[in-house]
């Protein structure tokens, strides 16, 4: 298990791709300390998915049908605080990230990096959150 407070971290798959979120879900069932505890196609249904279960992250793409990953943001963080959000984007970085983390995401990776990356990017953001008492993003630190 992780060294992230010795618990297992709860994600929620935020991507309209539903072989991503496969992927994804194939990847993080291979490590001990990260469970998907659910999927999304769409901002909506993921936004409704965190406020029922306050996972402690979530995997968001931006580019989805209806609601988009930069308007589900703002949903995440008023409904859920302590869900850390790590974007997982088509959208190159230099493109898209700027705007993500001032929205209050926690971390940026384009799609196509090694799911080894994207696992430690959960735990990193999660440790970050969990260490910063209530909600850093609305203070802007």
């Amino acid at each position: 298990m992780s060294a992230v407070q010795g618990r297992v971290i709860s994600v929620v798959l935020c991507d309209d791709v539903p072989q991503l979120r496969t992927l994804l879900r194939f990847a993080f069932d291979e490590q001990d300390d990260l469970r998907v505890v659910a999927e999304a196609g769409d901002g909506a249904a993921g936004a409704d998915a965190i406020v029922r279960l306050q996972p402690d992250a979530v995997i968001l793409d931006l580019s989805m049908p209806g609601l988009d990953g930069l308007e589900t943001i703002p949903r995440i963080m008023a409904s859920s605080p302590g869900t850390a959000i790590i974007v997982f984007s088509g959208f190159t970085a230099d493109r898209m990230a700027e705007e993500a983390l001032a929205l209050g995401a926690d971390a940026y990776l384009e799609k196509g990096e090694d799911m080894d990356v994207v696992a430690a990017a959960v735990r990193d953001a999660v440790t970050r959150r969990r260490a910063t008492p209530g909600d850093r993003r609305a203070t802007g630190t």
